[in-house]
């Protein structure tokens, strides 16, 4: 009797059947997308279908960050990934890691030839990128007039800063006659004197955004004299413009926030510069009058007039110190005389006649010495209140015993 096996192991080993076949392992299938549905979870669960086949496909949340675009029913796609069994379910299914646009591998080769081409002519240098001015009033826009990009860089701007002027050239962004379209608005917008130029337009796949990899279209993003800011597609959308231009907005939206200056920061700028500049210029008018100031009082101190009131007041000085050297040597001087009078009177004669004593003279000379004198000569003497005339009658030698 054959072997009887629950239906868990029939999947576990058909489930390993396919896990060990090298050519399922790493696989990519042409088909047309159907019943495409993208889960709440992030994973998006599709088929893909020929003629009278269909093989079921899922591609989880993890793998769909290198999805540059959106699947839809009927696109041509190539999908590589590997084949396994869901042993749940018992069936088996395409675990799709990568998903493009047929034709699009074609596309993305042409892509990097044509990069490579313009990198090693310098195109890409940053010694050719302009500045974006900060304060673009005038501004030029190369993209479809009906489509959702315009309308987002419109509304950006107008909350940004109504007073700027935006300049339209309504080109064509996608097909056979995008590329000329493209160029000539950039060459159109640069003869207007404007201060930027945004090109670009909303997203999709490689094939929807290839006008902007033409090599025509970077030639004339290079040679436009006017600064150039590319904002085509999606953040993760990557076109040869956005290498040749002066600067690259991941998105229109982007783009008119780089482009259009916020009229309200503006202003607070303004003010803060013209506060500045006030304080700034009040600071240095202080300081120049304190300079100012210093300089006119060494003037007036060097001015003859203050030089006249100077000397005045040294000499009015010197005379008050004169008046009190001279009051206090006068003071001194008297001290001085008055000691000198009173030694002096007390040497007096006229003292000493006072005090009972005469003066006794001979011819005008004093008489101190009996010996000059002899009897019979005349004599003068001197008292206090009068004066005596005499004749010596007797002379007689005095006992000092």
């Amino acid at each position: 009797m054959a072997s009887i096996y629950s239906v868990a192991q029939v999947n576990s080993y058909i489930k390993h059947m396919f896990e060990e076949d090298f050519a399922l392992s790493d696989i990519s299938v042409r088909g047309e997308i159907s019943n495409c549905k993208y889960h709440t979870s992030g994973h998006i669960y599709f088929t893909i279908k020929e003629s009278n086949s269909v093989l079921a496909c899922v591609m989880f949340a993890s793998s769909r960050a290198a999805l540059k675009f959106d699947l839809k029913e009927g696109q041509k796609v190539i999908v590589s990934g590997n084949v396994n069994v869901y042993e749940r379910d018992g069936k088996y299914q395409l675990y799709a890691k990568k998903i493009t646009l047929d034709g699009e591998g074609d596309l993305y080769k042409k892509f990097e030839l044509l990069k490579k081409e313009l990198s090693e002519m310098g195109m890409f240098d940053s010694s050719y990128k302009k500045k974006i001015p900060k304060y673009a009033t005038k501004i030029g826009i190369v993209t479809a007039a009906t489509g959702a990009a315009i309308q987002d860089i419109i509304n950006i701007s107008k909350r940004r800063n109504p007073y700027v002027s935006l300049y339209l050239y309504s080109a064509i962004v996608q097909g056979s006659e995008a590329c000329e379209s493209i160029c000539k608005g950039i060459e159109t917008l640069d003869k207007m004197n404007l201060d930027v130029i945004i090109v670009g337009r909303g997203g999709g796949s490689i094939e929807d955004l290839w006008a902007f990899n033409e090599e025509a279209v970077a030639r004339a993003v290079f040679a436009c004299n006017t600064p150039v800011i590319s904002a085509v597609g999606h953040e993760t959308d990557t076109t040869i413009v956005d290498y040749v231009a002066d600067l690259r907005a991941p998105t229109p939206s982007a783009g008119a926030e780089l482009a259009v200056f916020s009229y309200e920061d503006f202003q607070m700028d303004l003010e803060n510069i013209t506060y500045t500049l006030y304080k700034e210029l009040k600071n240095k008018v202080e300081r120049k009058r304190m300079i100012l100031n210093e300089y006119s009082a060494r003037l007036s101190a060097k001015s003859p007039k203050n030089q006249i009131e100077l000397k005045k007041q040294q000499i009015s000085e010197a005379y008050n110190m004169l008046q009190t050297i001279m009051k206090r040597r006068a003071i001194e001087t008297r001290s001085r005389l008055n000691i000198i009078c009173e030694r002096l009177n007390g040497l007096s004669p006229l003292v000493r006649l006072q005090c009972g004593y005469s003066y006794v003279s001979k011819d005008g000379k004093a008489i101190k010495d009996i010996n000059n004198i002899d009897i019979g000569d005349k004599i003068e003497i001197d008292v206090v209140n009068g004066h005596i005339k005499a004749v010596v009658e007797e002379i007689s030698e005095a006992d000092r015993k």
